[in-house]
């Protein structure tokens, strides 16, 4: 039987009707594969939580795991409270009580609240972003995602000359900067170093030409500063306007899968006291955004 699949908005996410306690088939697998060129981000629902288990065999099926620079400020300190092959984004300490207010952890990881993508600090970025949850605040804490490639597809031809050759810098440094956290060792300094990505990029499933954005991105080659960060800012409230936007509202077994390739996203607040235990895994990309080929020259 095909998997079936609710589209949620008419540009962006689509519902799930598979339950991830079991093993998916290969053609499973490619069927979902597709359904993330076509959809971005997938949801779904589990009223009997997955385990860390299920939701593993399940990434394993789709693609290796991204395993370079996992948890930062987490290692930084020795503070692991689930296995290592996670992302343990919660807010929640080694011994599964919230972080105080002002806890260094925790001020770092708001950083998520800004718009970005998975990993666009790194080299090769990551491919897909699965995120369980496993306990939630009694209110706030949703996820939302914009769709890069419907908000590419909405620019004037003139905007998408402009940005097509750009190449961006993308570090954590720029992103924490923007929340006024700028307190970085210099290991960390070392461990955060800028790296490039190109500004458009194309997906190599749908052949689809997306605008790459995030909060990381902080410079733009060739450009002053501050002309390169307003233009970051234009493009992105151009691209997280409603229409391009798809915003979860967790309840406890939920898996959403989505594509970094081609979204943003970020994560709202909620109250600080409370728990919130999410847990991601992350599938590894396929190349650098440098490698894809230069647009030849009008």
């Amino acid at each position: 039987m095909s998997i079936q699949y609710r589209p949620i908005t008419p540009l962006i996410g689509a519902e799930v009707d598979l339950d991830l306690r079991h093993p998916i088939t290969p053609a499973q697998a490619a069927d979902l594969h597709a359904a993330m060129d076509r959809y971005a981000v997938l949801v779904f629902h589990h009223p009997e939580a997955l385990t860390n288990e299920q939701h593993m065999a399940f990434t394993l099926a789709l693609g290796p795991l991204e395993t370079t620079q996992r948890n930062a400020m987490r290692e930084t300190s020795g503070d692991f409270r689930i296995p290592d092959a996670f992302n343990d984004v919660s807010n929640l300490d080694g011994k599964g009580n919230p972080y105080a207010r002002d806890d260094r952890k925790r001020l770092f990881a708001i950083g998520n609240r800004l718009w970005h993508s998975d990993s666009s600090f790194k080299v090769i970025p990551a491919k897909y972003s699965l995120l369980r949850a496993v306990r939630i605040p009694s209110k706030g804490g949703n996820t939302e995602f914009a769709h890069m490639g419907a908000a590419y597809d909405a620019l004037d031809d003139e905007t998408r000359q402009l940005i097509e050759p750009l190449v961006c810098e993308h570090s954590q440094l720029y992103s924490r900067d923007l929340i006024g956290f700028r307190e970085f060792t210099e290991e960390e300094q070392r461990r955060f170093a800028p790296v490039r990505q190109r500004l458009v990029r194309t997906h190599p499933g749908s052949g689809r030409k997306s605008i790459y954005l995030s909060s990381h991105a902080g410079k733009i080659l060739g450009w002053p500063l501050p002309e390169a960060r307003l233009l970051l800012r234009d493009l992105t409230e151009h691209a997280t306007q409603r229409e391009f936007v798809y915003s979860h509202r967790w309840a406890v077994g939920d898996l959403v899968m989505w594509d970094n390739r081609q979204t943003m996203h970020r994560g709202r607040p909620f109250p600080a006291e409370q728990a919130r235990d999410v847990r991601r895994t992350t599938i590894a990309g396929d190349a650098p955004t440098m490698a894809q080929a230069q647009p030849l020259a009008a």
